[in-house]
């Protein structure tokens, strides 16, 4: 009998002792109330609606939105306060920070490149800002691997997402490994993602990354479609079982192709995506030894850690530390860095686990 069988330490404490990998978290809805609060106290606005606004975006009861649509109006309240170029470095300095104190060891940013002609912030220069977050950490010597995803965000023009797999595309050079790949994201009830897939076509045909948000929502069709382009992660992936209103078809190409699914409980909870914890799919996907990836998506607005998705998981579907460890581990395969980046990881969980032994003895 290992120690993760005989060890008499809580499911909490384990879990937040547990390294974990992160690769489904957006920058802005990832902001903190701490960090939105200090942004705000920036503005020459009144306590009043100050706190109007911090109790607009982060709210503290359980299912926190009334319906799937609500969440998206919560956006562009923090896009009004990260509508500059410093407000974007702090908003990603401070993610990453809050992440390596949770024990994330490596993080997959995503965000989706933003104009404000108020301000003069180009799309450019806001990715360039969170690059310069991003290699500033690396300068604070902390304890997490952080890397980028360009978004295309549906609401937007099929020109733009052009533009954004072009920046994509030469960053990925340009970056020391940063930049690694392009997320498909956004409202899925906004315009059509068929228009969207030869651009995802060409990132892929170019060497970069994909990772696609699909099955959001009751649309069999284009989910299929999103499918077929074979993503290297699929987001959510909420309806896609025929059960709930997917394909079979669908089902089956992702298990060929082992697809790997980037789980993320508490969002699809608090966006109203589910009705409840016990089925979630991620319950489907792990029973059926399927790639699969516990995540965020955004733990500021959602109310939640990757520790306490971990949590959630192993109270509800009952897994042991062995397993959590497992599932821990499993991620690194999925990540989008190089083969060298898997092998330092990998090391590393060797390491915890080691260190859990000789505690025991």
């Amino acid at each position: 009998m290992d120690y993760f069988s005989r060890s008499q330490e809580n499911i909490e404490t384990f879990c937040l002792k547990l390294p974990k990998i992160e690769l489904h978290a957006h920058i802005n809805s990832s902001v903190s109330e701490k960090t939105f609060r200090e942004l705000l106290r920036t503005r020459n606005i009144g306590n009043t609606q100050l706190t109007s606004l911090e109790s607009s975006v982060f709210r503290p009861n359980e299912k926190i939105f009334a319906s799937f649509d609500d969440c998206f109006d919560i956006f562009p309240l923090i896009h009004d306060v990260t509508n500059k170029t410093e407000a974007i470095y702090k908003v990603t300095s401070d993610v990453i920070s809050e992440f390596e104190s949770d024990q994330v060891k490596y993080i997959e940013l995503r965000t989706t490149p933003r104009e404000e002609l108020l301000t003069g912030m180009t799309r450019r220069s806001y990715v360039d800002s969170v690059l310069s977050a991003i290699k500033d950490s690396k300068k604070k010597n902390l304890d997490i691997d952080v890397r980028l995803l360009l978004s295309i965000d549906r609401k937007s023009t099929v020109e733009i997402a052009w533009e954004t797999v072009a920046v994509a595309s030469e960053l990925a050079a340009a970056s020391d490994g940063i930049v690694v790949g392009i997320d498909f994201s956004g409202n899925p009830k906004i315009n059509d993602a068929k228009d969207f897939i030869p651009v995802l076509a060409h990132a892929k045909s170019r060497g970069l990354k994909i990772a696609v948000h699909l099955a959001e929502i009751v649309n069999a069709q284009e989910s299929h479609q999103l499918v077929e382009l074979c993503p290297d992660r699929i987001g959510h992936g909420t309806y896609l079982h025929p059960e709930v209103g997917g394909l079979h078809k669908s089902v089956e190409f992702v298990k060929k192709h082992k697809i790997p699914i980037e789980c993320c409980i508490s969002s699809n909870l608090r966006s109203a995506s589910v009705p409840n914890v016990e089925d979630h799919h991620f319950g489907y996907w792990y029973q059926q030894s399927h790639p699969v990836v516990l995540a965020t998506d955004g733990k500021g607005i959602f109310q939640c850690s990757l520790s306490g998705e971990y949590i959630l998981a192993a109270k509800t579907f009952q897994l042991n530390h062995d397993e959590l460890l497992q599932l821990s581990k499993n991620s690194i395969d999925y990540i989008f860095a190089d083969e060298e980046t898997k092998k330092k990881l990998k090391f590393q969980w060797t390491e915890f686990s080691r260190s859990l032994s000789k505690s025991e003895q």
